[in-house]
């Protein structure tokens, strides 16, 4: 894994319907591998943009966003996360100790407005087991 050195970086997951062809785009437009890469999954770890960008093999052939996120590289910042989200009255979902894309977190799952799904999580190690994400 890539250190960090901000304390958050923005994490986009999509679902892709061809997952070749998504590698080598977003290989080229990145200009580096990705930093993960396993079966129906792969992950670019940036510093520049600073982003955790994953793609997953869709099971419905179709592309679209997965999830938004915020990860943070300490427990602290993401219960900063969790409370001004209770300030906008959300009801987070906790997940302590998780394993979910081949890492093992502590996370919350929020809803925006639009019902969009936002994964605000902090990674404690990598793990051998996809395991999907779920809210």
């Amino acid at each position: 894994m890539t250190q960090m050195q901000n304390t958050k970086r923005l994490h986009v997951h999509i679902s892709v319907a061809d997952l070749n062809k998504s590698i080598r785009y977003y290989t080229a437009l990145f200009g580096v591998d990705p930093s993960r890469k396993k079966e129906g999954y792969v992950q670019w770890r940036l510093d520049d943009p600073s982003v955790n960008f994953a793609i997953s093999r869709s099971g419905d052939g179709k592309s679209a966003i997965g999830h938004l996120g915020i990860e943070v590289n300490e427990g602290a910042a993401l219960e900063t996360l969790n409370a001004r989200l209770l300030t906008a009255d959300d009801k987070p979902v906790q997940e302590a100790n998780t394993t979910c894309c081949y890492a093992r977190s502590d996370k919350y799952w929020s809803r925006d407005p639009d019902n969009i799904v936002w994964e605000l999580f902090h990674t404690h190690a990598d793990v051998e087991c996809l395991t999907t994400w779920h809210l």
